[in-house]
């Protein structure tokens, strides 16, 4: 099993600003010892790190991480996409092998728009050139936004972090269903299913609660565009690891044969970030 979607950070580095005192549980250094434990128990063999804040040298923290713990697999770092120096700075991050893709945050960007700023645009385009994929953190307000920035690049490579984050704790599913349709229908367009815990009543939902959500996606991207994620340690304010694989276990169509189980928990995390064509030296 691969996890295409978990988070490291230490506070006293001081660039995450949306992590306060009041989340409690999140308020604290999670680290790759802590995280561990759980590969242990359900058998995860690697994992995609993902930035969690908007700065150079939080990636940079990570690929330190990457060099020193074989099971980390890639990094999807962070870079200002409406940098005119964008270029400079992609080709010196593109020296580490363990850089796998980019991820602007833009559920933190107040213009809804940003993704359509000519800069943004062209520096999408060199991202694609270099054939590294895109992370959307979005919701659906930044979605008609997308889907113009795929009608003028529809060869570009992205993927749909956490479903888009429909609010499952109000049983949002009129005009999500729809956004996601359309978002499925380029082809180069992923979706993790990851992240639906914190989108729901934390630790009063039920399994069942994922299912419409879980079953939609699988439908319109079908069981070779899904990757499973467990938004480890994001996911603690609403439940635990061993949560986020039992609801997509549990939601996932019957009609799904193993192998096509399989792509969703492994094989399509190593394709959509080809960590096939990046070799690692053991762990030091």
């Amino acid at each position: 099993m691969i996890d295409s979607h978990q988070h490291f950070w230490k506070l006293e580095r001081g660039d995450y600003g949306w992590l306060t005192e009041d989340m409690e549980v999140l308020y604290q250094d999670y680290l790759p010892e802590d995280l561990v434990p759980m590969l242990q128990q359900f058998n995860i063999s690697g994992t995609i790190v993902v930035q969690a804040a908007p700065t150079y040298e939080e990636t940079l923290f990570l690929l330190s991480l990457y060099e020193r713990y074989d099971w980390i697999k890639g990094v999807v770092g962070w870079l200002d996409l409406s940098s005119p120096s964008f270029q400079e700075q992609l080709e010196e991050l593109l020296t580490n092998p363990g850089v796998v893709g980019l991820r602007p945050m833009l559920q933190d960007i107040e213009q809804s728009d940003w993704i359509l700023q000519e800069q943004v645009v062209e520096n999408v385009k060199l991202l694609h050139k270099k054939e590294l994929p895109l992370d959307l953190l979005i919701n659906k307000k930044h979605i008609p936004f997308v889907l113009e920035l795929l009608k003028a690049l529809p060869e570009l490579r992205a993927i749909v972090d956490h479903m888009a984050k429909p609010n499952i704790a109000e049983g949002e599913l009129s005009g999500w269903k729809e956004d996601m349709k359309a978002l499925a229908e380029y082809p180069n367009v992923w979706c993790k299913v990851s992240g639906f815990m914190t989108e729901a009543v934390p630790y009063e939902w039920e399994t069942e609660d994922f299912n419409p959500y879980i079953q939609h996606v699988t439908n319109v991207f079908g069981p070779s565009r899904l990757l499973f994620g467990s938004d480890w340690p994001v996911c603690l304010s609403a439940g635990t690891y061993g949560d986020a694989i039992d609801i997509i276990n549990k939601n996932l169509p019957d009609s799904l044969t193993p192998a096509e189980r399989e792509r969703i928990f492994s094989e399509n995390a190593k394709k959509f970030y080809r960590l096939n064509t990046k070799t690692k030296e053991s762990t030091r």
